[in-house]
């Protein structure tokens, strides 16, 4: 029986968070939404602030989990950083990283974009 793309999706950010803490990433929070955004993860990772997206995909088909973080995708992630950020008055740097996973692989690509580079 296959698992519903909820449990999977969850089942992803659940390794992805036990990679990061392995990597010795703080995680701060899980799952922080606004407005139409979520945030899957929010690390410390050193003097940085990370905001982590979690991407799981089956197979490669498609451009696999990587590709599926398009400019709109990142807008919305930037935005829901920016009013987390004014809500908790942090004062450190950040980074957008993402985590992507397939069944056999986990990759872990920081700063993967940027908050500059869409404008």
């Amino acid at each position: 029986m296959k698992a519903t793309s909820t449990a999977q999706g969850q089942l992803a950010e659940n390794q992805a968070c036990a990679y990061l803490q392995a990597q010795g990433l703080l995680v701060l929070a899980r799952n922080y939404r606004w407005r139409g955004g979520e945030i899957d993860l929010i690390c410390r990772d050193a003097d940085y602030l990370v905001f982590v997206e979690v991407r799981f995909r089956r197979c490669e088909d498609f451009g696999g989990a990587l590709s599926s973080i398009d400019t709109r995708k990142q807008q919305r992630l930037i935005r829901t950083a920016q009013y987390y950020l004014m809500q908790q008055a942090v004062d450190h740097p950040v980074r957008f990283d993402v985590v992507a996973l397939n069944t056999e692989t986990i990759h872990w690509i920081k700063d993967a974009f940027s908050a500059d580079a869409n404008h």
